[in-house]
């Protein structure tokens, strides 16, 4: 994090970034100064309401972060800046959106957690729009125009007020990653028969990560007349996430029952000390480690793998087998998980892998659209696919390149389902293990 100080007397000239975050209620008019190498603008946290007209100075500002402020309106003098493209106004009190505002080279849009109820039909002249991120807002209805938005991948509508999923949406060539959940057009979640399991009987450990859904712990749990259990504690938080809310992902959890690739739910607490919402998961064996990191800035709605990272084919095709088994489980019951990335599963050197993070985790709204929904996350699958594929070195002409092309094609019902995925990859890895052992 930058200082104020620093900015004011000229030690932060030629930088390509810039954090501030110091209460600022004005727009340091310093900034300016850096107009020449500026790249990335960060001024989240603060207390700003306005940014200057003359913002376009910034001729090379690519990107800008001002969450956490005082906005009312997204400011239109940003759609002047022709070279930014990622825009994130997270968790201000923004109520309009004015067509002005988008500038031409937009590909990342962060709106989540506003008071936002209509978007302008101009978003529709985003040509270059990946990703919008758009929960815990009052939408009522996406604009049509969002149809030409032919290269849009995510997008995250979580917890507003839209009654209903256009088919035109669901119809989008490049789209894969779609959180849904928390809307009057979701159904009512199935009722679960759950263990409840008594605070009591926990005691907490070391705390084993925290995201923007929740805190995990390590815990052991005291069964009645049983040994003690070492197993993993997720308290949920109340607020409104990138994806969605956290008590959805709770509820996706439990009704996602149980699979060799998801992650085992123990029970559910009843009597929180704080009356938060929390589970008792299964402990995951510390030689399991992330397949990849989250996108950057630069990637957008890629994933960053480790530097290096090669996989045998069996390997790859094991961790690719099992996520198609556990994508496919969830269709089943009725559900899409909305994140399938690689960033949110969990794998070891033998090829075994868990699949996590149900925060973006949605029911189908409506029997006759299950197809569609199920079918954009087999584009998910499918990119995720041809990222193990191009890490183990599968030749060209293998048919599982074949069936990694039928499932990002851009005609969303001639892509396969992910319980034929599943057959595939299950029949393909059979063959190659009987030559090799013949």
């Amino acid at each position: 994090m930058h200082s104020l100080e620093d900015l004011n007397t000229g030690k932060l000239h030629g930088i390509r970034r810039l954090d501030l975050s110091c209460g600022l209620t004005e727009f340091p008019r310093a900034i300016f100064e850096l107009a020449d190498s500026l790249e990335v603008l960060n001024l989240s946290g603060n207390a700003l309401s306005s940014l200057p007209d003359d913002l376009y100075r910034l001729r090379h500002m690519r990107i800008l972060f001002v969450s956490d402020n005082d906005f009312i309106e997204l400011p239109a003098c940003i759609g002047r800046c022709e070279q930014l493209q990622v825009i994130g106004f997270k968790a201000n009190r923004i109520r309009h959106v004015p067509a002005e505002a988008l500038p031409p080279q937009l590909r990342s849009l962060i709106l989540t957690d506003n008071q936002i109820d209509s978007l302008p039909e101009a978003l529709g002249n985003c040509a270059h729009l990946q990703k919008l991120m758009l929960a815990g807002n009052r939408l009522q209805r996406l604009p049509d125009s969002l149809a030409r938005c032919q290269r849009l991948e995510l997008l995250r509508i979580a917890v507003n007020q839209l009654t209903g999923l256009p088919d035109w949406l669901l119809q989008m060539p490049a789209l894969a990653w779609l959180a849904h959940g928390g809307n009057p057009l979701s159904p009512p979640v199935p009722a679960i028969d759950v263990l409840a399991i008594a605070w009591q009987q926990l005691q907490l450990g070391e705390k084993l990560g925290e995201g923007a859904s929740g805190v995990i712990q390590q815990a052991l749990w005291q069964r009645p007349g049983q040994d003690p259990l070492a197993v993993a504690v997720k308290v949920y938080k109340g607020h409104v996430t990138s994806d969605g809310s956290p008590l959805d992902e709770m509820a996706a959890c439990l009704v996602a029952g149980v699979h060799e690739q998801l992650i085992r739910v123990e029970g559910r607490i009843a009597d929180h000390p704080e009356g938060r919402a929390a589970l008792v998961l299964d402990l995951i064996d510390p030689a399991f480690i992330n397949l990849a990191g989250p996108p950057s800035l630069e990637s957008c709605t890629r994933d960053i793998y480790p530097t290096g990272l090669r996989l045998e084919q069996d390997t790859a095709l094991r961790i690719a087998s099992g996520i198609a088994s556990a994508t496919a489980h969830l269709h089943s019951h009725g559900m899409i998980h909305g994140d399938l990335y690689a960033h949110n599963i969990l794998w070891s050197p033998q090829g075994e892998c868990l699949l996590g993070d149900f925060g973006a985790a949605a029911f189908h709204p409506r029997a006759e659209q299950a197809a569609m929904l199920e079918r954009i996350e087999t584009r998910a699958f499918g990119i995720l696919l041809g990222e193990l594929l191009e890490r183990c070195e599968l030749p060209p002409g293998d048919p599982v390149w074949a069936l990694q092309e039928q499932c990002v094609q851009a005609d969303v019902m001639q892509r396969p389902t992910m319980a034929e995925v599943k057959q595939l990859l299950a029949a393909s890895l059979e063959l190659k293990l009987t030559a090799r052992n013949s």
